[in-house]
């Protein structure tokens, strides 16, 4: 009877696959670095249409948006609005009705035809569905207001800023305060998010893991832990 011998990989088999797994393992790499630099890129783009937004409104109407009356700006807009505020002049925030003017905002802006989007307003608390607040490229809502919810390397102090949302992994976070600021997590007009305690809770607020000590004692973006779920806030 005959035997026949197993006969495996020679050198160059080996070599061709390993070749074919370093080609596959280098495309998938850079499909997601494309698809970071176009997160990026949107982060960038909205935070810059949102700005242009609320100025734009500001210089057309002599009013700031969501603290307008919903009656008078109906009026002056020429559409019907389900929101609006107290006309004191700046975007109110109280924890009895935190929602009002901060939604109140989004649908004024939209229905001028300052920002794309068909926002209710209401008082609810936003969320990827209810269509009361615009979503981030990781679908959580961004919420402008009047607060002190970012780090700073004094004390913060209550300023008109835009957050930008949750689910943002920290490298990404960084290139976004790289791109539009000085890089630093709590100077500029980029900052990170305060971990706990912030004015519009949760949505308001950034992972732990996002921020680290650097070798000089300054705050840097943990890059290193690999968090997905941090936030930045910017400051107008």
């Amino acid at each position: 009877m005959r035997k026949t011998r197993s006969r495996g990989f020679t050198i160059v088999e080996i070599a061709i696959v390993l070749v074919v797994v370093g080609l596959l393992l280098g495309a998938v790499m850079k499909g997601q670095e494309l698809i970071g630099s176009a997160r990026v890129r949107n982060i960038i783009d909205s935070v810059s249409g949102i700005e242009a937004a609320y100025f734009g409104f500001v210089d057309r109407y002599r009013r700031v948006p969501g603290d307008w009356g919903m009656k008078e700006a109906s009026v002056a807009i020429g559409v019907t609005l389900n929101g609006g505020g107290d006309n004191d002049g700046r975007i109110d925030n109280e924890s009895s009705d935190k929602w009002k003017e901060p939604n109140a905002l989004w649908e004024q802006l939209a229905k001028a035809g300052f920002l794309q989007g068909e926002f209710k307003g209401g008082t609810a608390e936003p969320n990827a569905t209810n269509r009361l607040a615009p979503l981030n490229p990781y679908n959580r809502i961004m919420v402008i207001g009047s607060t002190d919810d970012y780090l700073a390397g004094g004390t913060a102090t209550v300023r008109l800023n835009l957050v930008l949302g949750r689910g943002m992994p920290v490298d990404i976070a960084r290139e976004v305060d790289v791109k539009l600021d000085d890089g630093a997590p709590d100077t500029g007009s980029v900052r990170l998010a305060v971990s706990t305690g912030a004015t519009f809770g949760e949505p308001a607020q950034s992972e732990r893991n996002c921020v680290a000590d650097g070798a000089d004692g300054a705050k840097i973006y943990a890059v290193s832990s690999d968090s997905q779920d941090c936030n930045l806030v910017y400051l107008f």
